[in-house]
């Protein structure tokens, strides 16, 4: 019997759910067990696609193409397992399979109603997607977290709510924990617990007692034992039950902090997983995989040499648009022992223009840009700040500054080729100008012009090296010199193919291309230090104990030559991709509809569940 762990928040949002449901999780796996993860999101939206980065924060894209909640990117880091676009429920989701349900007669012309045909279909979606293997052994998971988003007390999230209290008696006691996250503010030195004590209240009249109340300090000081002991006098658990998560150097460091306060062995207890069967090679890849954790963040504590990354992006008022970006440039400082830092550059701040309106903020973009040791454009849609970007890719160009290029960043360092090495300066994307003469990128011609949710090109596809790049591309090298590699993508337009031969003649060799060879998929200059363009998203495939290969080429590069090639040489040797093997097929298996197998028991297919 699967166990769950349900984990729900109070008082404010954004209070690091996430973080904390991830950092159990992986604490659970150190011990040996099989850990999945599933994501409630209580908005209408069928899933987070079509979501404004500055309101929702990055959209995360899944093998299978799904768009999903950000959320879903912390659990696959953390735990090392490939998830699907069922593992985030959604509001619409749920609807619409109710919806649908009913007007196949499935409700036997009863009346349709929150209770219980709702509750019921999400309890009913969480048991089944509970049991799809996610990692490398194909089985059932042991465990399953599921993080309820949002407050609790929102009316979005009241059906979650209510399906959350009826799943606890469908699975028993000892399968069901609840993790109640909660704010304990600091005013003045003075650890406040009325707004946990009154979210906790709210949360047991609706039915549910939390089994642990982790309390989020947005302070270095840790949680006051006076202050646990009130909080658990006034929400009736015991102190073992209260747990305390203050700001800490980097949120790796969450799972220690965790497990020196007891949670393993509380929920070993509380949930019986002594009785759960552990074979004894899960038993040792744990331990194994605690030690490299360890290993990891005490490593991370002792960096001393510094490495500057430039980030010109156009989301840049909202850090967690770029949270996988930011994520695949920790995991690649930690793998060179250095200290990351990230200066975020607004793209228009880079123009011509703001220099007239705002000089300081011009000036001081252009500062960030020209000191650091390499430059990144990541992706986004739409023509604001589209010539600060191509400004900062020619100054990477032609300084010889390392520069990393991701989706909109590689279509852009075409489109910078065009103009000032081809000489074409109107050269441009049909995205920004529809009637230009002078396409270098354009629309895709599959792609739908009417709808915008799950249109894109979408999920793990393969890109194939040109011969002779072995000899000397470095991407090539950084991928363990793999003639194919597969990675997520997530774009609507392409290199013009009428393009592709007068920009390699010019110089500019796409080293990487779709399997037929008509989709350029990776450029690369052989000439320069490090410059590397993907259309592809590597940064959605990254893990803390396995950066992605483009990252970490490209922190390497800005750390230094030497340190380039040092971890070139390590790449060749072990490289693994973290990919499940089943889920690396061509292009024309996706096309026929190929089950991405999970497992022997469990397939995925369009995105459902279903028993093989």
């Amino acid at each position: 019997m699967t166990k769950y762990i349900v984990v729900s928040g109070g008082v404010v949002s954004g209070i690091g759910k996430g973080v904390i449901a991830s950092s159990t999780g992986l604490l659970l796996k150190t011990t040996g067990l099989k850990v999945t993860a599933i994501k409630i999101d209580p908005y209408m939206n069928i899933d987070a696609g079509t979501m404004r980065p500055q309101e929702h924060g990055e959209v995360y894209v899944l093998n299978d193409g799904g768009e999903v909640d950000l959320d879903l990117g912390n659990y696959e880091r953390y735990l090392n397992v490939t998830l699907s676009r069922d593992n985030n429920i959604t509001t619409g989701k749920i609807y619409k399979e109710v919806i649908e349900k009913e007007r196949k007669g499935d409700y036997l012309g009863k009346t349709v109603q929150i209770v219980p045909h709702v509750t019921n279909e999400i309890q009913d979606w969480i048991e089944r997607v509970s049991k799809i293997p996610v990692d490398e052994t194909g089985e059932e998971p042991d465990i399953c977290i599921v993080e309820l988003g949002g407050t609790v007390g929102d009316i979005e999230s009241a059906p979650f709510v209510e399906a959350m209290r009826q799943f606890q008696f469908r699975v028993g006691h000892e399968n069901f924990a609840l993790i109640h996250v909660s704010l304990v503010p600091d005013m003045h030195g003075e650890q406040k617990t009325k707004p946990t004590q009154t979210t906790v209240h709210s949360l047991r009249g609706l039915g549910l007692l939390p089994d642990l109340i982790a309390c989020r300090l947005l302070v270095p000081q840790p949680l006051r034992p006076d202050t646990k002991s009130k909080i658990s006098m006034f929400c009736h658990v015991a102190a073992e039950q209260v747990f305390g998560v203050h700001d800490v150097s980097s949120v790796y460091h969450v799972p220690l902090l965790l497990q020196s306060q007891g949670i393993v062995e509380y929920l070993t207890k509380r949930l019986n997983l002594e009785s759960v069967r552990v074979a004894d090679e899960m038993v040792e890849g744990g331990l194994s995989l605690s030690k490299r954790w360890r290993k990891m963040t005490s490593q991370s504590e002792r960096a001393f040499d510094t490495v500057n990354i430039a980030l010109v992006g156009k989301y840049t008022d909202l850090k967690d648009s770029y949270m996988s970006v930011t994520k695949s440039l920790e995991h690649s400082a930690f793998r060179v022992n250095r200290k990351l830092t990230v200066h975020w550059v607004e793209s228009s701040d880079l123009e011509a223009e703001t220099q007239e309106s705002a000089p300081a903020r011009y000036h001081d973009a252009w500062r960030a840009v020209v000191g650091a040791g390499g430059i990144l454009v990541p992706g986004g849609f739409g023509n604001r700040g589209i010539e600060g970007m191509l400004l900062a890719i020619k100054y990477a160009r032609e300084q010889g500054i390392p520069y990393l290029g991701i989706c909109l960043g590689f279509q852009l360092a075409v489109i910078e080729w065009s103009r000032n090495v081809l000489n074409i300066p109107d050269a441009t994307s049909t995205e920004f100008d529809q009637e230009t003469k002078s396409p270098a990128i354009i629309f895709m011609p599959e792609i739908s012009k009417t709808h915008m949710g799950g249109t894109m090109r979408l999920g793990l596809r393969p890109t194939v090296f040109e011969e002779g790049t072995e000899t000397w591309s470095k991407a090539r090298k950084l991928y363990g010199g793999a003639g194919k590699i597969w990675e997520r993508h997530r774009h609507r337009y392409e290199v013009n193919p009428d393009w592709v031969e007068k920009l390699s003649a010019s110089g500019l060799p796409f080293v990487g291309k779709d399997e037929k060879g008509e989709r350029m998929q990776v450029l690369e200059l052989r000439d320069h230090p490090f410059f590397l363009g993907l259309q592809a998203h590597p940064e959605f495939c990254t893990r803390p104990l396995n950066p992605s290969p483009p990252f970490l080429g490209f922190v390497a590069a800005a750390s230094g030559s030497g340190v380039l090639q040092e971890q070139i040489e390590h790449q060749l040797q072990q490289f693994v991709p973290p990919h499940p093997e089943d889920s690396m097929v061509g292009e024309a298996e996706l096309r026929n509809g190929h089950p991405v197998a999970y497992g022997k028991d469990h397939v995925l297919i369009n995105g459902s569940a279903s028993a093989s």
